[in-house]
């Protein structure tokens, strides 16, 4: 608080925060030049919407207000539209958000009971050095986490109730290889890459189409080769049928070589 009391160039924060400084005028708005709002989809479709507008409210009429994002569906720009005047997009073209290199595949599991077996059955008959699991919720990776480690497994979690300095040490004792296996929600999805993964594993099919990309491009950056393996449900079949017409992709089901591709 003292040292934005003092003046300071740049703040960086979560939506929640930075409402509350300025709500209780600890961050001065006055002379605010420049609004950034990072992951602008992701801030706005998790339900940040009325915090980031009251944000809005705070700042000068002649402030420039940018929205970044990888990805921003239609719905997300209407939105955008709400807070900004007269903007101009910069989008990168659809075609250029690729898969080239990345093997896709998919194990059909029936039931969700059955993934936590799936999962450590598949780890058992590869020999990887670190793999990427992704799942939908915090508690079910908490839960995922807890059990893998009672099966004597080396295993992190990260999420997005853990703070800032938490996850930052999640993520140096997984690239230090301390833990082998990285259960995360899709706080892991974006702008962090794992240079030393090349499989990453959907325990959860993703709830928008965006993040899937986002995902399992975490085993194919820069010209490296990765692999990708999408637990799914009888209820998840379409849902996989849409992925695949949308990006124009093929995933297919697991074969028994998988070891051949890792």
């Amino acid at each position: 608080m003292a040292c934005l009391q003092q003046g300071q160039h740049v703040v960086v924060g979560t939506p929640g925060r930075v409402f509350d400084m300025m709500n209780r005028n600890t961050l001065a708005t006055a002379n605010i030049k420049i609004f950034v709002l990072d992951e602008a989809d992701q801030m706005l479709d998790r339900g940040f919407e009325p915090q980031i507008k009251e944000i809005y409210r705070f700042l000068p009429e002649t402030a420039q207000i940018m929205l970044l994002s990888a990805t921003m569906p239609k719905s997300i720009l209407s939105i955008a539209r709400s807070i900004m005047h007269d903007p101009v997009q910069i989008l990168i073209k659809k075609e250029e958000l690729t898969l080239d290199g990345i093997k896709q595949f998919y194990i059909n599991v029936s039931k969700e009971d059955y993934k936590l077996e799936t999962l450590m059955d598949l780890y058992g008959i590869m020999n990887l050095s670190q793999v990427v699991i992704f799942v939908n919720s915090v508690n079910k990776s908490t839960h995922i986490c807890n059990e893998l480690k009672l099966k004597k497994f080396q295993v992190s979690c990260i999420h997005s109730d853990m703070d800032q300095e938490k996850r930052d040490a999640v993520m140096e004792e997984f690239r230090s290889g301390r833990s082998r296996i990285l259960l995360s929600t899709d706080i892991l999805a974006r702008g962090i890459d794992v240079q030393q993964v090349s499989l990453v594993v959907n325990y959860d099919l993703p709830s928008n189409r965006e993040t899937y990309i986002h995902r399992i491009g975490r085993g194919g950056r820069f010209g490296r080769k990765g692999t990708a393996i999408n637990f799914i449900t009888e209820s998840e079949v379409e849902a996989l049928s849409d992925l695949q017409q949308y990006f124009n992709t093929e995933i297919l089901e697991m074969p028994d070589d998988i070891v051949d591709f890792l």
